[in-house]
């Protein structure tokens, strides 16, 4: 692992295998190392080099205080992709990573190739906006539920009703989002950045060739949504993944890899 400042924040990162880079770009309060369990290892035997980073606010890159807008995040990214020299890179981002890559794609398109979406939108609809306003109000009191209840809230929101409703898979499930509990949610500010606003006029601007892949059963970022992104970015491919959750791309790891080699290979 190592470290670069940018932006005003020492960020941790890791580079692996050999060929044209791809960033991987992580969620809301994720660390990198989720991308290694299953993403990393299929792009290095498609021949792809990968970077890998903790977003501000989850160690061990910096956790400044306060909190962080998404103007924030898409800053530390494109300071990444600068300090490392990756430009003109494959992007690859999911949730809040795929929400900061398709900003990068609209203000800085000369430092992207090809960027690929997951579990994205360009808006907050009523059951979005409520959901991020519970996670704000937690962080408001500096309070987090129960380990029991963190568990339970985790999966439903998390994982597809397929999984859900398999003992052996969701047994394995809830025992990863009990190890992963803590007692105070990771991410520093990160839950403060802001994804109710329309981004429809900015993301209509975007040039770079971008595929957008939703997961059939996500609650946090619905493929109705996801559509949206793909309608509004010109050109934008689209494709849907059945049988998973908003952590599609571990619940169906190889449906999803495929999909992301198979369009960063016509770049």
């Amino acid at each position: 692992m190592s470290f670069v400042k940018v932006n005003g924040v020492r960020l941790s990162y890791e580079r692996s295998g050999s060929g044209q880079p791809v960033l991987l770009v992580m969620g809301t309060g994720a660390s990198a190392h989720v991308w290694t369990m299953r993403q990393t290892p299929a792009l290095h035997r498609a021949g792809y080099e990968t970077i890998t980073f903790d977003n501000r606010g989850m160690p061990p890159s910096e956790v400044p205080q306060g909190k962080y807008s998404l103007d924030d995040m898409v800053a530390d990214t494109v300071g990444l992709i600068e300090a490392l020299d990756l430009a003109p890179c494959r992007i690859v981002g999911v949730s809040l990573g795929a929400m900061i890559a398709q900003e990068v794609a609209a203000a800085r398109p000369e430092l992207l190739g090809a960027a690929v979406l997951m579990a994205t939108r360009l808006r907050a609809d009523a059951f979005r906006r409520a959901l991020h306003q519970a996670d704000q109000v937690l962080a408001e009191k500096g309070q987090r539920v129960p380990a029991a209840h963190s568990v339970i809230a985790s999966a439903l929101q998390m994982l597809s009703p397929q999984t859900l409703n398999d003992d052996a898979a969701v047994r394995t499930w809830l025992d990863l989002f009990e190890l992963t509990y803590a007692p105070t949610p990771p991410g520093g500010g990160q839950v403060w950045v802001d994804f109710t606003g329309d981004r429809r006029q900015a993301l209509s601007t975007v040039r770079v060739p971008c595929r957008v892949i939703a997961f059939a059963d996500d609650v946090i970022t619905p493929p109705h949504l996801a559509a949206e992104v793909a309608e509004t970015i010109p050109d934008c491919d689209y494709l849907e993944i059945a049988g998973c959750g908003h952590l599609g791309f571990l619940e169906r790891p190889d449906e999803v890899n495929a999909a992301i080699i198979e369009f960063l290979d016509k770049f």
